[in-house]
């Protein structure tokens, strides 16, 4: 029922309940007269009982105006109690529903019943849902791209860039870096790959290697002895690279080992590699560098974005459906999962209602208090005033029929 109908049904009432007192005022008003005229005994008895129920209306109204307004204008002390005590029964109002209904033995069973996985795993598990779910974050995220100032951005990341390389010591990452590789022995690989490498290049070019020895021969000497002499090189340098590649424990292997492990903690600890790095990272991270790669970077992914979003087939689109689908089956069918989801959401739950009730009842408190006076009594008026007018009518008929009995015993007992 909207206002306007509870307008109605208040204006209907109270004339309802101002007709019977305008009623008994008329009976009162024929009795009175009739008695001076007629002797009949019944005459009293309605008289009495009109002159009775004409106070209890008179009264009852009196009462019932008092909560709303001045009765007839008049300051009457104790009257217009809603408005004159809005605030004290704002902060009554608000006590009185947290104390009853946000009190912790009241919410606790409502919190215990929460089941959220189950719910969210069926409402996810449905295609609809999750194409319209997927399609609203990709609107939202959209609009926020669009919005997005591109060079505000680029500023943000050159920003945070910057931050985050002032304070790092490359050499030192390198370093570690350096040290991992050789304490996982993945460096043996590189060593067996180039010692490959070098052995295949010398016996590819032994022709090379024979002209360097004839070059540097005597004029003297046979060329057959320097062709000897360079298939001895060659061939002996070959073999020597292919022990070091098929062998993993050659002794080559743990010498080199051995200088790179030098190297990595001289790379760590002598600040002159620091200064080195340091001078490489502000040459490539210069002020005029940096916001173009952070505006080349943010443009990228940007429009990487923009087009997955876009796309109803993207990759980035079936990657989040696939997920939603895993993810829903787990809520479906994992107790577990669904356990610890429910248990936070309870916990959660509970804890910021009871930690937030006094916010509930600060809103009460103030949301009453900030009311009109007169439009808190309107409001509540026309929510129960439809009663307080039948508290009228009570009132007409109880004080006639009290007003009659007192008659009546005075009339034959006293």
């Amino acid at each position: 029922m909207n206002d306007e109908n509870k307008r109605k049904q208040l204006r209907k009432y109270k004339t309802f309940a101002t007709g019977l007192f305008v009623l008994m005022a008329l009976v009162f008003i024929i009795t009175t007269i009739l008695q001076k005229t007629h002797d009949s005994h019944w005459i009293g008895y309605v008289r009495a009982f009109s002159e009775a129920a004409m106070v209890g209306a008179l009264a009852d109204w009196f009462a019932v105006t008092a909560l709303f307004r001045h009765p007839l204008g008049l300051p009457i002390p104790h009257t217009n109690l809603i408005e004159n005590s809005k605030q004290k029964l704002g902060d009554n109002l608000g006590n009185f529903v947290v104390s009853n209904f946000l009190s912790p033995e009241n919410i606790r069973p409502y919190i215990q019943k929460l089941k959220i996985s189950g719910f969210v795993g069926e409402w996810l598990g449905k295609d609809k849902n999750q194409e319209a779910l997927i399609k609203n974050l990709s609107d939202i995220i959209l609009d926020i791209l669009n919005k997005l100032d591109d060079s505000e951005v680029s500023l943000f990341i050159s920003k945070k860039v910057s931050e985050m390389t002032d304070n790092i010591k490359l050499n030192a990452i390198l370093g570690n870096g350096i040290i991992y590789l050789l304490d996982k022995n993945d460096h043996q690989k590189i060593i067996t790959n180039l010692s490959k490498q070098i052995k295949d290049y010398i016996v590819e070019n032994d022709d090379m290697i024979q002209e360097r020895v004839k070059k540097g021969s005597y004029t003297f000497i046979p060329s057959f002895v320097d062709n000897k002499i360079a298939d001895k090189i060659s061939n002996g340098l070959a073999d020597f690279f292919k022990e070091v590649e098929e062998n993993p424990n050659h002794e080559i292997r743990d010498l080199i080992t051995r200088k790179i492990y030098e190297f990595s903690n001289d790379l760590k600890e002598d600040p002159k590699w620091n200064d080195e790095f340091k001078t490489i990272k502000n040459d490539l991270l210069k002020n005029d560098k940096l916001a173009e790669y952070s505006t080349d970077i943010w443009t990228s992914i940007k429009k990487t974005l923009m087009e997955e979003l876009q796309n109803d087939d993207s990759t980035l689109k079936n990657y989040l459906s696939k997920n939603l689908s895993e993810f829903s089956q787990n809520l479906k069918t994992d107790e577990n999962l669904q356990n610890k989801i429910d248990n936070w959401v309870r916990v959660t739950a509970y804890k910021y209602i009871l930690r937030n009730t006094h916010q509930a009842s600060t809103l009460i408190s103030s949301t009453v208090g900030n009311w009109q006076g007169k439009e808190l009594s309107q409001k509540l008026e026309l929510e129960v005033g439809k009663d307080l007018q039948f508290i009228r009518v009570n009132g007409t008929l109880v004080g006639g029929l009290v007003g009659l009995i007192i008659y009546t015993i005075s009339h034959f007992f006293l």
